[in-house]
């Protein structure tokens, strides 16, 4: 920004030297009181571009003393070890000028394959991943302050379906792994977190991000469904008429951000992504399930298109995956320009959705009112939707269920060695949306994995969470 400096009495000219005492003082009150002025007719034109919201005149106040360097930063780092992999995600905050809320200005974020619960027979071998990952969040934060920046590391489903034994065995040795970071670490730094905290943490940072928490917008807060790999959770603000229907232990009154909210949350256990092609695989497979000689399980099912053999691996098993010996075909338009039919093999999808709802008819309690709220879906979610095609791999973008469900019949009908799970996945995905949790064929969904910048994942309302504890 470019600016004239405001002169002082010896640059003015002899001319001005000799007036008198008086007037001297008048020029020297001028500049403090055009400054003022200015500042008066700055505020009012905040006031009529934010639209006489509070929060946004605070917003523009709170950039305008991040350029000059006049806030303190504030530092927090989380890893989330989920069931497929860890993550670290390395938060940059300030304090509001305004009413002393913090600010979210950067983060971190980096991934590492596969998930922690992996290690459960060789805990060492974990903390080789961590050092990785802590060492990346030290190159973003200043020695000066990694001392005072706390760390927290949160285990999801993957170590909640473990042993206890082997579990404990994995946190000890991760506590032992923090003690020598340098960071701010105590007794609960390294512990499984409860899915309610999941799904409450997940969204608060959807519902932060797109900017539904402020005092002028609480009112217009929207459902996140959050698909992990060993759970999914549901979380949304029930509607005041249909409060008295949900179970009391599912309704939680959250403070946030100087706001007092009662929100409904699920976490359902054994419901995320792998935990359910395991379940769909094994424990609803009718057809053949074969423990060879080299410790590998074969599995034909249904929900796999029969040219598909294939292995995978979860929770320390090895399957060789496969679709049924009897192979039904059926004409379909070809991939192609020529846009010709094709005799192809097809999972049989009324078959795999038998398969698929007796695993999701475990769930009892399905939530109430869910659609008639924006819905915002994270994780597997968007992962499977961007897979499919149906919305850009980084952007995200919003589709109907009804697009969904199309997807999921392609992905079923067509051949994909590269994508051997798509049909399984996407039909799961389809029935618990649909069947289980209410949305019809007309629902949008919103699917995004970063917004502005921010990834979509619970950690960031951790991070927050300890901060406000902290601070």
């Amino acid at each position: 920004m470019q600016y004239t400096p405001i002169k002082t009495d010896d640059d003015w000219s002899s001319e001005l030297a000799t007036r008198q005492k008086k007037s001297q003082n008048q020029f020297g009150q001028k500049p403090i009181i055009i400054f003022i002025f200015l500042g008066i007719l700055f505020l009012g034109y905040l006031i009529i571009a934010s639209d006489l919201k509070t929060s946004n005149i605070s917003g523009s106040i709170d950039s305008i003393a991040t350029s000059f360097n006049l806030q303190k930063p504030f530092y927090a780092v989380v890893i989330d070890a989920g069931s497929t992999g860890s993550r670290v995600l390395a938060f940059t905050f300030h304090k509001s000028l305004i009413n002393g809320e913090l600010i979210l200005d950067k983060e971190l974020f980096n991934e590492i394959k596969p998930g922690l619960s992996n290690f459960a027979d060789n805990p060492n071998d974990a903390i080789i991943g961590l050092n990785e990952l802590i060492n990346k969040a030290k190159n973003v934060i200043p020695k000066s302050e990694q001392s005072k920046t706390p760390l927290t590391m949160k285990a999801t489903a993957g170590l909640r379906l473990l042993r206890i034994d082997k579990a404990n065995n994995l946190l000890d040795e991760c506590k032992k792994f923090f003690n020598t970071t340098g960071f701010l670490v105590n007794n609960s730094s390294v512990s499984i977190m409860d899915g309610v905290d999941e799904g409450i943490f997940a969204w608060f940072t959807v519902n932060f991000l797109f900017n539904h928490l402020t005092p002028d917008n609480t009112k217009n807060t929207v459902a996140v469904l959050d698909l992990g790999g060993g759970s999914t959770q549901v979380t949304y603000t029930p509607d005041n008429n249909d409060i008295d229907k949900f179970q009391k232990n599912h309704l939680h009154t959250i403070y946030a951000l100087n706001n007092n909210m009662t929100i409904y949350t699920h976490s359902h256990l054994g419901m995320g992504l792998m935990a359910s092609r395991k379940s769909i695989l094994i424990d609803y497979n009718f057809v053949n399930v074969n423990d060879n000689d080299d410790g590998i399980i074969e599995v034909r099912s249904e929900c796999i298109n029969p040219i598909i053999k294939t292995q995978w691996s979860y929770a320390g098993k090895k399957y060789l995956v496969m679709g049924p010996i009897n192979a039904t075909h059926k004409l379909i338009k070809a991939h192609t320009y020529a846009g010709i039919d094709e005799n192809v093999p097809v999972v049989k999808f009324d078959e795999c959705v038998k398969v698929v709802k007796q695993h999701i008819d475990t769930i009892k309690e399905r939530p109430i009112g869910l659609k008639k709220h924006d819905i915002y879906l994270v994780s597997y979610y968007f992962d499977r939707a961007a897979e499919a095609g149906l919305i850009h791999h980084s952007d995200g973008g919003i589709i109907s269920l009804g697009d969904f469900h199309r997807a999921t019949i392609d992905a079923c009908n067509y051949p994909n060695v590269e994508q051997p799970f798509a049909c399984l996945d996407m039909t799961f995905i389809y029935i618990l949306l649909n069947d289980c949790f209410g949305l019809d064929s007309s629902t949008k969904l919103n699917l995004y994995k970063k917004y502005k910048g921010h990834e979509l994942s619970w950690a960031l309302g951790a991070a927050f969470n300890l901060l406000q504890n902290d601070f």
